[in-house]
């Protein structure tokens, strides 16, 4: 699975994966801009690019529409950003 998705993609599925264990729904690109600390652009892109690998869809337009399309198996385990 490692080949699939690089490990910063990685870390954003395992936030995507946890944040929703932990609320029970996805989180907003702005959860994920404040865990990260990076900028909206960057936020968006990388959902762009998880959605065009296959490992998450959302419905543009619509808040908190992620979803995860791989087994949580699958995912590493969430790092503390850096």
């Amino acid at each position: 699975m490692a080949d699939r998705f690089t490990d910063k993609q990685g870390q954003y599925l395992a936030f995507i994966e946890s944040y929703m264990v932990m609320y029970g729904k996805a989180p907003a690109e702005a959860d994920l801009q404040r865990f990260f600390g990076v900028m909206p652009p960057t936020i968006h892109q990388m959902i762009l690019q998880l959605e065009k690998l296959g490992l998450i869809s959302r419905i543009p337009g619509q808040p908190r529409s992620i979803r995860l399309l791989i087994d949580a198996d699958q995912i590493p385990r969430l790092k503390r950003p850096r």
